[in-house]
């Protein structure tokens, strides 16, 4: 079941001037720790049951969330048919940053540590937007996600990054420490055994809910 409790909704006109705006889902527990921005995979939106999960236990351990769509609605309806959009890091990336000023300047979470939680190509679009803006996000959660995606950004990166894999998603876990190792800041692979790429199977999606609330605890200090 979806407890998912949204108390707060906004909309990101900015991110896609002239062409439709993107809205977006904020959740603020009471005085929240910091502000996690998720960034869906390929495919999806800011409805994903598995993101919506993940957020429900960081805002348990009082995270703020943003949940939004990467794409506006007719580039949403292109991308089902061409399915490149998806794969567009540079803008998703740009999206993703400017997702985060608007949560800033026009919510009511300003000035909290931002960090991300990016799955599948999402997670490629939270590290190419860290290595461009080092200083606004601090923290990178990555879940079956395709950092390789992110090219000559990777040694850019500067925030401390978990990338979480399926212990049985083979060729994402080859991905991964390729990425990795092109990496120059602090960084862990963790691996959640017996997990498939979409962590389906009992008790893994809460495991990666617990990693990244870990993570975030760690290095998405408030204040």
């Amino acid at each position: 079941m979806d407890t998912f409790d949204v108390n707060v909704r906004i909309e990101v006109a900015d991110v896609v001037a002239g062409s439709g705006a993107i809205e977006g889902d904020l959740h603020l527990p009471p005085d929240p720790r910091g502000l996690v921005i998720f960034a869906h995979g390929s495919g999806s939106s800011r409805h994903s049951p598995r993101n919506r999960m993940v957020a429900t236990r960081l805002n348990e351990a009082g995270f703020a969330t943003l949940l939004f769509d990467l794409l506006t609605p007719a580039e949403e309806a292109v991308d089902e048919r061409t399915r490149h959009l998806r794969f567009d890091i540079g803008l998703l990336a740009e999206r993703l940053l400017a997702a985060e000023e608007a949560a800033g300047e026009g919510s009511d979470a300003p000035g909290l540590p931002v960090g991300t939680f990016g799955a599948s190509t999402g997670a490629a679009a939270a590290l190419v937007a860290a290595a461009e803006r080092p200083d606004a996000v601090r923290a990178v959660v990555s879940r079956g996600g395709r950092p390789d995606l992110a090219g000559d950004s990777l040694p850019l990166v500067r925030a401390p990054t978990l990338l979480i894999v399926g212990g049985d998603d083979r060729e994402v876990i080859r991905m991964n420490h390729a990425a990795s190792d092109r990496m120059t800041c602090e960084r862990e692979i963790a691996i959640v055994p017996g997990a498939t790429h979409l962590f389906e199977e009992p008790g893994t999606l809460e495991e990666v809910a617990r990693l990244a609330a870990g993570w975030f605890e760690r290095y998405l200090p408030a204040g």
